[in-house]
């Protein structure tokens, strides 16, 4: 079978795709992954082909502020979300994306739960599309206003927009709000963390004081916003790791840096291990990844889907959630003080943990896409 993942440009919405697609690799299908790029990196040290189209994220956001006056990375309301993925990045993209598709045409199109350009790709040859979901499911409003627009682009090129046949899962059915009703066609997927093929895992060493990770993703990671956070928690008996994200660097932040260990681009798997703790944002990667290490989450969510990950953390147990205006430092280091003492805390993050193990592998569920026509 030939395989094509597709996926926004960006690394929270690639990285889950990518067990899915070393499964289908490993069992002999050919595959290959569509988005900008600018993320063609990430794809060769995978050993994944890339079928490069649209641009990245920065060129999307400046053009739906141009039509729409609209940030949704800061502000994510159906109309700027759905016009982000929906219609910018389609309007953008899928000229180029139908070019250098044409000589692979698919068997089976797999595209992260934002991406519309595959399904549109699907579309032009008749191709099945599975969707996979990474984090809690978005609201009916986001939802059905990225459908809809994602429909007029399917009408205005004579294609037919169809629904996903299967939806790949990888959210725990704890963490499910009670309104919740399983699709048709669902299918639940363990969530992975990130690692790059190749490398080994380097345990943490021990330590005699709790650790706490502050995490806040590729894209939020800003010195600036987080040196008062980070001067706060260095005021607690505790062991201190921060992620750099992409561009950052350690003499931007003013700290004292004694009392921090701040570490680059850096396997989530590896950087959990040991951690009492995480301080974060709420994206989907982190979130699922500390579930999955049962690791307690503090979580900050400064836009995107990431209030809503922060929503069912607090709801399940697995941690605290501070939204605006309460993200202080002072609030942060009460939270982090609360979940390092509270041991209900870290019991109901435990039990999430052994969901997430017992869930289906890639490779399991690669198997079950093959047999079903």
């Amino acid at each position: 079978m030939r395989i094509l993942l597709s996926s926004v440009p960006q690394h929270g919405h690639l990285l889950p795709l990518l067990p899915l697609a070393r499964a289908f690799r490993d069992r002999g299908h050919d595959v290959a992954v569509l988005t900008a790029a600018g993320m063609a990196p990430v794809l060769a040290r995978q050993g994944l082909d890339l079928l490069a189209a649209g641009p990245l994220p920065d060129v999307l956001f400046a053009e739906v502020a141009r039509r729409i006056g609209a940030d949704p990375a800061t502000n994510p309301t159906p109309d700027s979300v759905a016009e982000f993925f929906a219609g910018t990045r389609v309007d953008l993209t899928a000229d180029e994306a139908l070019a250098v598709t044409a000589e692979f045409r698919p068997d089976l199109v797999v595209a992260e739960l934002c991406d519309y350009v595959g399904p549109l790709v699907a579309a032009s040859t008749d191709t099945p599309v599975a969707t996979l979901a990474f984090g809690p499911p978005l609201p009916p409003p986001f939802t059905d206003a990225m459908d809809a627009m994602a429909r007029t682009r399917h009408e205005a090129r004579g294609l037919q927009w169809r629904p996903s046949r299967w939806l790949l899962d990888t959210w725990p059915a704890s963490m499910r709000a009670e309104e919740w009703r399983q699709p048709e066609g669902w299918l639940p997927l363990r969530p992975e963390a990130f690692r790059e093929p190749g490398t080994e895992s380097v345990k943490a060493a021990p330590s005699s004081r709790p650790r706490v990770l502050v995490t806040f993703g590729t894209f939020f990671s800003q010195p600036a916003q987080l040196s008062p956070l980070l001067r706060a928690l260095s005021e607690l008996d505790v062991e201190i790791v921060v992620t750099l994200g992409l561009a950052a660097q350690p003499e931007e932040f003013d700290v004292d840096r004694s009392r921090i260990t701040f570490v680059g681009f850096t396997p989530m798997d590896d950087l959990l291990d040991g951690a009492d703790v995480v301080v974060t944002h709420g994206g989907a990667g982190t979130t699922s990844a500390a579930l999955s290490k049962g690791v307690p989450l503090v979580v900050l969510p400064q836009g995107a889907d990431q209030f809503f990950q922060a929503e069912r953390v607090a709801a399940a147990g697995a941690g605290i959630a501070l939204l605006p205006p309460s993200q202080t430092p002072e609030a942060t280091v009460a939270a982090v003080r609360t979940v390092l003492e509270d041991v209900s805390v870290r019991d109901s993050v435990g039990m999430i943990a052994k969901e997430i193990a017992a869930m289906p592998a890639a490779s399991e569920v690669a198997e079950t896409l093959e047999a079903r026509p």
